[in-house]
This record gives structure tokens, C-alpha cells and sequence, in this order.
């Protein structure tokens, strides 16, 4: 069966888009409750266990560079198989790691073959009708943000359960269903263009070049979770501190909250269809910085970091689901390839978040934490008031319409 063309996507080719980027995503996010046991188990410190999950995103972004591009010139459905495959693998070796040292490097290749998700964004972009984009990737957002938070909270249990290695089992035995399940029900997806792997490599970097939309909406995107994910790596460890004294139960619990994240992604899509995608992602960044005040002034207060958590969740994916928006508008026939420039983009700021993240806890406790999330915020916001009105608009080229509310470059 093949794939039908852009503008026709069903509900069942939806949810099932959705449902394959919702059970893979939560493999970058397993360890991140689990950080305190596995460093009690190797005897090192937060700063070196930092490192894990900091290597598992920058595997997931060069995964993006290496995999993604290749959705616009083969097969779709076989290429998530064969991830799949891979990332079941490397699921396995972190399950059977000795060391630190080998768990890190399994880590790596987790988050290297991990991109089942933005192999599947792109592929429900080009199948959606242009008036409902917005609405379908906040869709496939939503289904991403519930896999990060049943991931957070599912690996917290079993991690206190059954310890940290029988999470990395699961999920293992999920990827293998998973890829039986997507090979029946994934129809055939022919690939938008025809050029060599290293043409396509060079393409997806002249687009950097070639797209101030694109560049500015990575740059907010991954400053945005840059800030994210230097409070998620640390979370578990203030939370071990008083006046807590919670263990990876409760940092998986925190991940519930992140259904409000996922609640506000469908809608921020269909705002992102009527309004100004570029304004979305302001208020979204300007929201998440106002959480890291909270975090820094009352973060002892169970209330206040509940708050904080909800406010930082909504923040963070309004701003992504605002810049994918823009970016999925830009050019159909380089969809895979623009969301590979945005997502590596997206995730060298998580990595950077997390490294910055550790290091700061480790120098300064959760003040420290704090503050490198609220500057790597303010520079964004910082970024975002420095573009031109007209940067924002929803296509770049001769011809294309601009944002609404906004006008042209040039007019």
C-alpha cells in the first residue's frame, strides 16, 4: 500500500504516527529518574553520571544529522524499522553494562539510532492538508510529550522496584513490538526527492544557511531545552536532599505533570494554524523563565515546585510546537531534512542544557541549577527580540506569505 499524498492523512495513519514517536522518544529520557541509584551503584559522582544522559541527546543528535535527512530519499516505513532494530540493541547493552564507562557508550548509541520520532513528524507534515499542519504536529507533539512523561514516571517505579537495568529490558521488548505492530500498520511512504546521501547531507546544511526562519527557530528551540533539560537531570538529586528525602519514585512522579505539556501541545498547534507561530514562541519562552524564578525563590515548597513544573512544561513545548510550525512550513520537498537541522539544533542545546545543568549543581546546588536555566532562557528571549518582525512569517522564498499579523521582509 502506498502512501497516500500530502493532504490526505487519516485518523488511523495519525495515531499511529503518534504512537510510534510516543514509545520511542522515552528511551532518551529513562535514566534521567534513575541518575542517583545508578550512582550509588558505580560509586561516582552527579558530575559523572551527568555525563549519560548528556551523551545519550548528543547520540540522538547526531543521529538526527546521520538518519533523518535519509526520510526524503528512501522509504520511510523501512527505515523506522530498521531503527528499531538497532535501538533494541543498544537497549540491551545498557541493560548489561559494567561500567559507567559502558553504560555511557550504550547511552550513546541509544540516542544515536532513537530517531524513529522525527523520522515520523516530517512524513505526518507532508501528509497533512497546509490549513491543519499546525493541529496534526501538535498532535504528534502531544503523543512525543506523553511518551517523555509515561517514560519519566513508568522507569522512576520500576527503577525502585526492580531496579535501573530492568527498565532498559522493557523498553528492549517494547522497541521489537513496536516494529511488528508499525510493519503492519504503517502503509508505504515514497521518498519527496532523488539525490546521493552526501548531496543530501550538503543540502540539509546550505538550508541552515539558506533559512533565517529555520536558524532562529532552532536557536529558540534549543535554548529552550537546553533550560529543560538542566532542571530534569538535576531533579532527582534535589529532590534526595531535604526537606524532601524523595527518592526516583517521586522524580518519576514529577513527570506526570508533564501531561500539561502535553495537554497544550494540540492546542498550541491550532493557534499556531490562525496566529502568529513566532508571538506563540515569545510568550512560551517568557513563561518558561518565569518557572525558573519560582524554582529559585520557593523551590523547597512542594507547591511552588509543582507550579514551576507546570508552568515550565506548557512553556518549553508551546515554544517547540510554535517553531516546528514554522519550520514544516517552509519547504515540502525538504521537510525531513529541515526538521534534521531544527531537532540537532533542538537537541545540542539539551545536551549543552544538561552539561551546564550537572556542572552547576555539583558547584552550587540548585541555585546554580536555577540560574543557568533562566539565562539560557533569557538568551533566548534575547534572540527572539533581536529578530525582525518579518523573520517570523510561516515560508521563506519568492512568493511566500508571510506570518499573520506580520508583514514580509522587504514591505
Amino acid at each position: 500500500m502506498k502512501a497516500p499524498a500530502e493532504g490526505t492523512i487519516t485518523a488511523g495513519q495519525l495515531w499511529a504516527l503518534a504512537t510510534a514517536a510516543c514509545l520511542t522518544v522515552g528511551n532518551i529520557y529513562f535514566l534521567q529518574p534513575l541518575l542517583p541509584g545508578v550512582a550509588r551503584e558505580f560509586g561516582a559522582t552527579p558530575r559523572d553520571v551527568g555525563l549519560t544522559p548528556m551523551l545519550t541527546q548528543v547520540g540522538y543528535g547526531l543521529g538526527m544529522l546521520v538518519f533523518v535527512p535519509l526520510g526524503d530519499i528512501v522509504e520511510r516505513r523501512r527505515l523506522m524499522l530498521a531503527l528499531l532494530g538497532a535501538v533494541s540493541v543498544a537497549l540491551l547493552g545498557c541493560a548489561a553494562a559494567p561500567s559507567l564507562g559502558l553504560l555511557a557508550a550504550a547511552s550513546f548509541l541509544v540516542g544515536f539510532t532513537t530517531v524513529v520520532p522525527h523520522v515520523a513528524v516530517p512524513l505526518a507534515a507532508h501528509l497533512a492538508p497546509p490549513a491543519e499542519r499546525g493541529r496534526v504536529l501538535g498532535f504528534m507533539m502531544g503523543g512525543v510529550l506523553v511518551g517523555i512523561l509515561v517514560a519519566r514516571t513508568a522507569s522512576g517505579f520500576l527503577g525502585a522496584y526492580l531496579g535501573w537495568r530492568a527498565v532498559y529490558v522493557v523498553a528492549a521488548g517494547l522497541m521489537v513490538l513496536l516494529a511488528v505492530a508499525l510493519r503492519t500498520l504503517l502503509p508505504e511512504s515514497p521518498p519527496t526527492a532523488s539525490m546521493r546521501y552526501g548531496a543530501l547531507l550538503r543540502s540539509t546544511l546550505a538550508l541552515a544557511f539558506q533559512e533565517p526562519v529555520l536558524r532562529e527557530a532552532a536557536i529558540l528551540g534549543g535554548l529552550g531545552f537546553g533550560a529543560f533539560s538542566a532542571f530534569w537531570c538535576t531533579l532527582a538529586f534535589f529532590l534526595e536532599e531535604p526537606p524532601y528525602h524523595l527518592g526516583s519514585q517521586a522524580a518519576g512522579l514529577f513527570g506526570l505533570l508533564g501531561a500539561a505539556g502535553a495537554l497544550a501541545a494540540p492546542a498550541v498547534g491550532r493557534l499556531a494554524d490562525r496566529v502568529s507561530p513566532r508571538t506563540n514562541a515569545g510568550a512560551a519562552l517568557a513563561l518558561a523563565l518565569a518557572s525558573f524564578g519560582l524554582f529559585a525563590l520557593g523551590g523547597r515548597t512542594l507547591a511552588v515546585l509543582v507550579l514551576g513544573v507546570l508552568l515550565m512544561d506548557v512553556g518549553v513545548q508551546s515554544n517547540h510546537v510554535s517553531n516546528l510550525a514554522r519550520v514544516h512550513a517552509l519547504r515540502p520537498e525538504a521537510r525531513s531534512r529541515m526538521n534534521t537541522v531544527y531537532m540537532v539544533t533542538y537537541f545540542g542545546g539539551g545536551a549543552l542544557g544538561t552539561a551546564l545543568g550537572t556542572w552547576a549543581w555539583t558547584g552550587w546546588g540548585w541555585g546554580g541549577v536555577c540560574g543557568v536555566g533562566a539565562g539560557l532562557l533569557a538568551v533566548a528571549l534575547a534572540v527572539w527580540a533581536a529578530g525582525r518582525a518579518g523573520a517570523g512569517g510561516r515560508a521563506s522564498g519568492p512568493g511566500a506569505a508571510p506570518e499573520p499579523g506580520l508583514q514580509a521582509p522587504g514591505l
